[in-house]
């Protein structure tokens, strides 16, 4: 028999076993960590390459606009030398006399001629983020602080993709068009919303 006054020793008791992102990582085999590793290198420099191209390829946008602005900017001068120089392919056309014209007579037209800063209120192109290349006519609203607007049509040529690059060129530019107007043929969809539209509004014709 065991005296009263002996102590009987407490039972061992069991580590709990650690828990943790550190834990599983140290309990992973080593050549498990190595995989892991790599995955994750990988997995970094895909979302790096991503952002790049997709940074690059969202400031094509900004590219058209400004290319748009500094022919408008031309125009309102009446430079007629920065306006080609701004329509890449206006020389290189095989309507090439025509097309001179064209921007002679829009730097001459008296409606255009502004002094101040051009300012765009309204950007329409039908090219915008396209993964390759096209060609299309942008409907290009602008005016002067303090002048009436003027709606145009700037025809548009990208080249490239998305992956190596796409590059813009202006190779057109319209004369004034009525304020309403648009620079590319309505599709049937768009004439049926516009008549529902009107029907609504009870300006139907």
């Amino acid at each position: 028999m065991i005296a009263a006054h002996d102590e009987v020793p407490p039972a061992a008791v069991p580590h709990r076993a650690a828990r943790g992102p550190r834990a599983w990582w140290l309990g992973l085999a080593p050549s498990r960590r190595r995989v892991l590793r790599a995955l994750l290198a990988v997995g970094v420099i895909l979302v790096l390459v991503v952002s790049a191209v997709l940074a690059r390829f969202l400031s094509v946008e900004n590219a058209e606009r400004d290319a748009d602005l500094a022919l408008v900017q031309a125009e309102v001068k009446g430079d007629v030398a920065t306006m080609l120089d701004r329509l890449g392919g206006c020389r290189q056309s095989r309507s090439q006399s025509s097309c001179v014209a064209s921007v002679k007579a829009d730097a001459s037209n008296p409606r255009l001629r502004r002094s101040g800063a051009v300012k765009i209120l309204q950007l329409e192109s039908p090219t915008a983020y396209s993964l390759t290349g096209a060609t299309g006519k942008t409907r290009l609203a602008w005016t002067v602080i303090g002048t009436l607007p003027v709606v145009q049509c700037v025809e548009v040529r990208r080249t490239g993709n998305f992956l190596t690059g796409i590059h813009i060129a202006l190779i057109g530019l319209s004369a004034p068009i009525p304020g309403e107007g648009k620079c590319t043929k309505e599709t049937t969809i768009e004439k049926e919303e516009e008549e529902a539209t009107a029907v609504e509004r009870g300006t139907a014709k």
